[in-house]
């Protein structure tokens, strides 16, 4: 090799050198400091206990529980470390400067001479309280196009003339149902729209389950299998969908900047607070993703200036964070994780604040 040669390789080699060195300063300037990432009473070990959810740990151990997957250091030698049970062990450790968490997995057998004594598999913790928000996931739903619900089953009666159906009834659709298949019941629920006027999606809340005994004509003869509320004339009937519950998604901030409202509170109520759920003005389309944190910024006071008689709005207030557990298209149910004020339907959502605007105030 010339020497001319030599010496642009080494000059691409350097280079690089260079864009690796800067990509992981990069990466540790985004990253949890000691001083600045980590809470003041964060232990050096902690062993997982049942009830813990994957929020309640990040808490103990983090200022912010959106900067998990900072400082979680995946060990190859675990099967799935990602998946954390209890009796696991999460300890706090140095990386290069920085702070890491990693796992020691916790005895899943128990050694007795003579005999090996097995204890039963574990069932991994949650991210968040599950039953706070299964309903949410997996009886809920929301319809883009409310038009189409029109060409859909709906019930037009009970048997015996009845009007209210329960568990264990018969009753009446009018449309088409392929045979063979369970089915849910749907009632109409909140119509979603924006502040600017634009639709966003048509709840439908769970009812029931039935099975198609015959179909006759456009009539269909249901069996009412399951009911949590009463059948009544004008539900609808959908095909049940197969839905597994998401149980592995991790708290971290949005990758894009995300700008939005609380658009409900279900239940027809206006406040939320700790572990209750919010419908925000944010979907998949701006960006949201199960796992998502968001900052909660309720709108300042509207006052009138003292010399021009000008409207203006003061300052907002930070008021909690809620964490996206189911997106749609074009909105989000989210479950409030962290409450300092009641929640008010028409609060701001956004990013939480980043490690660097804090350290730089």
């Amino acid at each position: 090799m010339t020497g001319s040669a030599s010496s642009g390789l080494r000059a691409v080699m350097a280079g690089l050198a260079m864009a690796l060195m800067l990509g992981v300063t990069t990466a540790w300037a985004q990253a949890p400091s000691w001083a600045s990432g980590l809470s003041d009473t964060a232990p050096e070990r902690y062993t997982v206990v049942r009830g813990d959810t994957l929020w309640d740990i990040a808490g103990r151990f983090l200022r912010h529980p959106w900067q998990w997957p900072e400082v979680w250091r995946v060990n190859p030698q675990i099967a799935n470390p990602h998946l954390i049970y209890p009796g696991d062990v999460i300890y706090l450790y140095d990386c290069n400067g920085r702070p890491c968490l990693g796992l020691e997995r916790g005895q899943n057998v128990v050694r007795l001479s003579p005999e090996v004594r097995r204890i039963p598999p574990r069932e991994a913790i949650t991210p968040i309280p599950l039953e706070a928000v299964q309903h949410f996931l997996r009886d809920h739903r929301v319809v883009d196009d409310p038009e189409s619900l029109e060409e859909l089953a709906y019930v037009v009666a009970g048997d015996d003339r009845r009007i209210i159906s329960g568990a264990g009834d018969r009753l009446y659709a009018r449309g088409e149902l392929a045979g063979g298949a369970r089915y849910g019941v749907y009632r109409r629920g909140e119509r979603y729209v924006s502040a600017r006027g634009e639709f966003l999606g048509l709840e439908l809340e769970s009812i029931g389950q039935v099975r198609l005994e015959r179909q006759e004509d456009e009539i269909a003869v249901l069996e009412v299998t399951a009911a949590s509320r009463e059948i009544r004339d004008d539900d609808i009937v959908l095909p049940l969908e197969a839905r597994e519950l998401e149980r592995e998604f991790l708290p971290r901030p949005p990758d894009i900047e995300v700008d939005g409202r609380i658009l409900a509170v279900p239940g027809g109520v206006r406040f939320a607070g700790r572990l209750q759920v919010v419908a925000l003005d944010r979907g998949r389309r701006d960006g949201l993703a199960p796992g998502h944190v968001l900052a909660v910024e309720q709108l300042g006071e509207q006052v009138t200036d003292p010399r021009t008689g000008e409207l203006l709005r003061l300052p907002g207030t930070r008021a909690g964070l809620v964490m996206v557990f189911r997106a749609y298209d074009k909105l989000s149910y989210a479950l409030v994780m962290r409450a300092t004020n009641s929640l008010e339907v028409g609060d701001r959502v956004h990013n939480p604040e980043t490690l660097l605007a804090q350290v730089a105030r």
